[in-house]
């Protein structure tokens, strides 16, 4: 099978939003008091076709055999201007997913150099992500590909009751 990896387009939005709804429904399983089923589409038009538009979002799709298989969503950003923060022009990856029946052939992995590229060219200085603590299919991933953490973030439930 040809993979082929390019920029997403709007003619993409029907099929990434199901891919993007594959991945909502990961979320909503395991963390269901944070996320939520849409009324509607799993991301507005609107804002899928500002995010192709924007030169500081990369989406970048991946096809098999002209099926749209996977996306990354990367973007630039630029630490806070605070004297005590180092300043940083960096890469997040704000999103990736592979179908299901197309995981472990090395598509994400790709995706990963795609965002990566396109980041070089940005002028960023390095990656960043986030990824929910369930998932550990994506941390393993991640972390193969040479991730380390940075941070936590944590969280506490407050008890109205007592």
């Amino acid at each position: 099978m040809e993979t082929h990896i390019r920029k997403a387009t709007a003619n993409d939005y029907d099929d990434l939003c199901e891919l993007f709804n594959e991945v909502d429904a990961l979320h909503r399983v395991n963390l269901p008091h944070i996320f939520q089923k849409p009324n509607g589409p799993a991301r507005e038009k609107n804002y899928y076709l500002e995010l192709i538009a924007d030169e500081s979002i990369g989406l970048f799709v991946v096809e098999m055999d002209e099926k749209l298989v996977g996306f990354v969503h990367v973007l630039v950003r630029d630490t806070p201007a605070f004297p005590v923060i180092v300043p940083h022009h960096y890469a997040v990856i704000d999103g990736i997913a592979v179908k299901s029946e197309f995981q472990k052939h090395g598509i994400g992995k790709l995706l990963m150099e795609k965002a990566q590229e396109w980041a070089m060219t940005k002028d960023a200085e390095f990656m960043e992500l986030n990824v929910y603590e369930f998932n550990r299919n994506a941390i393993y991933f991640y972390e193969r590909l040479g991730y380390q953490n940075s941070s936590r973030k944590m969280r506490k439930k407050i008890d109205k009751a007592g």
